[in-house]
C-alpha cells in the first residue's frame, strides 16, 4: 500500500526559522513560493512554510523527515506513528458516516458509513486515508474510494440518493437536516444489519443528535451516537468522506452524460451558467433528474419554484 507523502503542521514564526537553518545545514535548495515564508527543496522532498503559519512537508521521504527532524526538533511532540497513543477511540470497532453532493446544486446527495475493527484502523492510515475535502483531484479520490472498499470488503455502505428522490424526500422533511438524519440512520441500519455487535457510530456534527436518534430503527437504537465538528479527522469517517465522494462524482458525470453536458461541482455562477444552458437546449424538465430544486439556482434560472 502507498505511504502517506504529505503532512502539515501549524508551526510559529520563530520554529519557521529554526527549521530554516536545519534546512540549511541539510542542504537543502531555497526557492520563492507563493505566500510563504520560504520554500526549500532536496532531491524529491519539498518543505513550504507558509506566512499564515502552515508548514507543508511533501514527497518523496517526507514520512522520515517529519518523524526525524519536524516532530523531535521544531514541533516537540512526536505524534506520526503514535496515533493509538494519542487516539485510543479510533482503532477500537466503530463505525464513521459521511456525506457527498450536500452543496452541490446538480448530482446526488451521497451517504456512505465505514465500521472498522481490528488492524483496519491503522491499514486505511497507510493507504494514504484523509478527509475527502484534503483531496483536490477528482481521480485521486476516485481511485482512494476504489481502493479503500477493496480493503475494507463488505464493512462499508452507502446510500445514493438521485436528484429527483432527493427532492421527494425534500418536499417531504422540508429541511435539509432532517434528510441528512435520514440518510445517516439509513447507512447505520445497513451497517448494523452486518455487523450487529458494532457498539458506536461516529459522524460530522450536523445537527442536533436527536434527529437522527428518531430515525433509527431497532437496531440502531441500540447503538451509541455520536457527533462532533471535524468528525473526518478519525479514520472511519475519512474513509466515509472518499467513499461519498467517489460515488457522488460517479453519478455526476453519467448524469452530465446524460444531459449531454459536462456538470460543475458546487453552486458556482459556472454552475448556473451550465444550468440555462441544459434549459436553453433541452427544457426546464431537462433539470429535473439533475439538480437539487430548493437550491436559490434554481429558481433564480427557472424563475419560479416548483416546490411551491
Amino acid at each position: 500500500m502507498p505511504e502517506p507523502t504529505s503532512f502539515t503542521f501549524k508551526i510559529s514564526q520563530a520554529q519557521a526559522e529554526k527549521l530554516r537553518v536545519i534546512l540549511e545545514e541539510k542542504g537543502f535548495t531555497f526557492r520563492e513560493v507563493p505566500y510563504t515564508l520560504y520554500g526549500a527543496q532536496k532531491q524529491k522532498l519539498s518543505v513550504n512554510a507558509y506566512t499564515s503559519g502552515k508548514l507543508l512537508v511533501q514527497g518523496r521521504g517526507a514520512r522520515e523527515f517529519v518523524e526525524f527532524t519536524v516532530e523531535p526538533e521544531i514541533i516537540g511532540e512526536a505524534k506520526l506513528g503514535y496515533d493509538e497513543v494519542h487516539h485510543p477511540e479510533m482503532f477500537q470497532p466503530h463505525l464513521g458516516i459521511d456525506e457527498s453532493g450536500k452543496g452541490d446544486f446538480f448530482g446526488p446527495l451521497v451517504i456512505a458509513g465505514v465500521f472498522v475493527d481490528g488492524d483496519l484502523p491503522r491499514q486505511l492510515l497507510d493507504l494514504g486515508v484523509k478527509d475527502s475535502k484534503q483531496i483536490t483531484s477528482d481521480q485521486k479520490a476516485l481511485d482512494l474510494a476504489d481502493a479503500i472498499k477493496d480493503l475494507v470488503g463488505p464493512r462499508w455502505n452507502a446510500v445514493t440518493i438521485s436528484p429527483e428522490r432527493y427532492n421527494e424526500l425534500y418536499v417531504k422533511f422540508r429541511n435539509l437536516n432532517r434528510l441528512l438524519a435520514w440518510g445517516h440512520a439509513k447507512v447505520i441500519e445497513n451497517l448494523l444489519i452486518r455487523w450487529p455487535d458494532c457498539p458506536r457510530a461516529l459522524s460530522d456534527k450536523f445537527a442536533d443528535e436527536s434527529l437522527i436518534k428518531r430515525a433509527l430503527q431497532e437496531r440502531g437504537k441500540k447503538i451509541v451516537l455520536q457527533q462532533r465538528t471535524k468528525a473526518e479527522s478519525d479514520i472511519a469517517v475519512a474513509a466515509a468522506s472518499i467513499i461519498a465522494r467517489g460515488a457522488f462524482l460517479d453519478r455526476l458525470k453519467s448524469l452530465g452524460d446524460q444531459a449531454g453536458v459536462k456538470l460543475p461541482k458546487g453552486a458556482s455562477a459556472q454552475v448556473k451558467a451550465t444550468a440555462r444552458e441544459i434549459v436553453k437546449k433541452s427544457g426546464a424538465d431537462a433539470l429535473k433528474s439533475i439538480c437539487k430544486f430548493h437550491f436559490k439556482t434554481y429558481r433564480e434560472v427557472i424563475e419560479g419554484d416548483l416546490l411551491n
